[in-house]
């Protein structure tokens, strides 16, 4: 009897050991589980995170390249600066253009610092019919010079959504001084110059027309360029008809030519 307790005894201790080996085995498992479920979670959070910051910086990488592509633009003070026959980049104000001619125009732009004067720039026929006083655009060309005039030639463009048209800037007083140049090829005004001569290039009508003007004695060439207002058949008769000793007030572009030498764009006659 006593070894059948025994046995019985021994026999129900194997089983609770058993059991609680199953137990431990099922705890473990459970808590292997966890750790892995965790550690997947932890490993997604952190892809998700890397994606964020490669996104991040793909984003601040095209911000980065918006800003360079007007970084090399100029002010107007940078490019009175650069060396001749250095390459340009500058925006501004298309104010006036002469004749479009074998996929090349010659425009007049400004801004509110200064001027530029664009000889011969590479324009289709279809572009020339957009550049319409106001436009804004971006000119990539050289600086150039040729008897004081300074420009851009060899030059390229692009249009821009901005628009503004100068108002002439009056610089009567600045005749026979140093500071006129410093104003080159802006509109500008003159006021009670009185007329002196005019004369025809080539001696008869149909190009440009010499006018000189004098200021407190003092003699001052300016010029109705053909190719700017030549086809206003009334501007045109009305320069070619200007008379010794009349009183005008003119307004033009300051052109450059072995001196001061403004392209007209109007006369009155007082």
């Amino acid at each position: 009897m006593k070894k059948f307790m025994a046995f019985t005894m021994s026999a129900v201790m194997l089983m609770s050991l058993a059991a609680c080996a199953k137990t431990n085995t099922e705890e473990t498992d459970a808590a292997e589980t966890t750790v892995a479920e965790t550690v997947a979670e932890t490993t997604a959070e952190e892809t998700v995170a890397e994606t964020t910051v490669e996104e991040t910086e793909a984003v601040e990488t095209e911000e980065t390249e918006v800003v360079d592509e007007t970084d090399d633009v100029m002010s107007y003070a940078d490019y009175v600066a650069a060396d001749m026959d250095a390459e340009v980049v500058v925006t501004g104000y298309v104010q006036a253009t002469q004749s479009w001619w074998d996929d090349q125009i010659t425009v007049y732009l400004q801004d509110e610092d200064g001027a530029y004067f664009l000889y011969n720039m590479t324009c289709s026929e279809a572009d020339a019919e957009l550049l319409v006083p106001g436009t804004e655009i971006k000119v990539t060309g050289y600086k150039s010079e040729w008897s004081g005039e300074v420009e851009i030639v060899d030059a390229t463009f692009e249009i821009l959504d901005g628009n503004w048209i100068a108002e002439a800037k009056d610089v009567t007083d600045l005749l026979g001084t140093d500071e006129l140049i410093d104003s080159q090829n802006q509109f500008v005004s003159f006021t009670d110059m009185t007329v002196v001569s005019v004369a025809y290039k080539n001696e008869e009508p149909g190009d440009d027309i010499y006018v000189t003007l004098s200021k407190d004695d003092a003699e001052y060439e300016f010029c109705l360029e053909y190719y700017l207002n030549g086809s206003d058949e009334e501007f045109y008769e009305l320069v070619g008809g200007l008379e010794e000793g009349q009183t005008v007030d003119v307004e033009g572009f300051l052109y450059w030519y072995e001196g001061a030498n403004t392209h007209l764009t109007s006369v009155t006659v007082k």
